[in-house]
């Protein structure tokens, strides 16, 4: 089995709490369908340190030129103000070329104004964190007011909804199973036993 790569792209003043769920479980193998079908790798522009809104210090893996477009699973843009304030066209650059090679996209928060601006969104239903948040683009109509959307290997969320992403995620990618997917939300969503009791039975048969 090819170990595919999901790109995480770093920028300065990341949400830290938007990412974590996605790419713990992503690189997390004891509920994986196929354990060693996917790795993490931080991309950014060049290989100099991202501070997070969080003021954590993190190193890119590589940089946007050397991705691997058709060896990679997906590529997961994160929010930041940067965002909004026009940067990172460089990672809206990257993800049009993942949607031009067929490969899923997933966006949270700001990073879906980056999405909005490349012409990602314009056939897509999709989300964020309330429609004017993605300004004036061809789409508009094809929003939705849901706290995380999938279509056609977009997948879009507003930035309190890392949970509602994160599935979406797993389910695009097809590392869990379903049931594990929805026994795995509703413990981090409901914190029950009842929940944890289904999550660890899904990966027992």
């Amino acid at each position: 089995m090819t170990t595919q790569t999901v790109y995480l792209a770093l920028v300065d003043g990341l949400s830290d709490w938007e990412y974590g769920h996605a790419a713990a479980q992503i690189n997390l193998q004891v509920f994986q369908r196929q354990p060693g079908r996917y790795e993490i790798k931080t991309v950014a522009v060049s290989l100099d340190p991202v501070r997070t809104i969080g003021g954590v210090r993190m190193l890119p893996d590589v940089t946007i030129a050397d991705v691997d477009v058709e060896g990679a699973a997906m590529l997961i843009l994160i929010g930041s103000d940067s965002w909004e304030a026009g940067a990172n066209a460089d990672l809206g650059g990257l993800a049009r070329r993942f949607r031009e090679a067929g490969k899923p996209v997933a966006a949270i928060c700001g990073a879906t104004i980056g999405l909005a601006r490349e012409g990602l969104l314009d056939d897509v239903k999709h989300t964020s964190n309330f429609p004017g948040e993605l300004g004036e683009y061809s789409g508009s109509g094809l929003y939705q007011d849901v706290r995380a959307m999938r279509d056609r290997g977009v997948i879009t969320a507003g930035g309190a909804s890392a949970l509602e992403w994160t599935r979406e995620i797993l389910l695009e990618l097809e590392a869990y199973r379903p049931r594990t997917v929805d026994a795995w939300y509703e413990l981090y969503r409901e914190d029950n036993v009842a929940a944890f009791e289904r999550l660890m039975a899904s990966v027992q048969d």
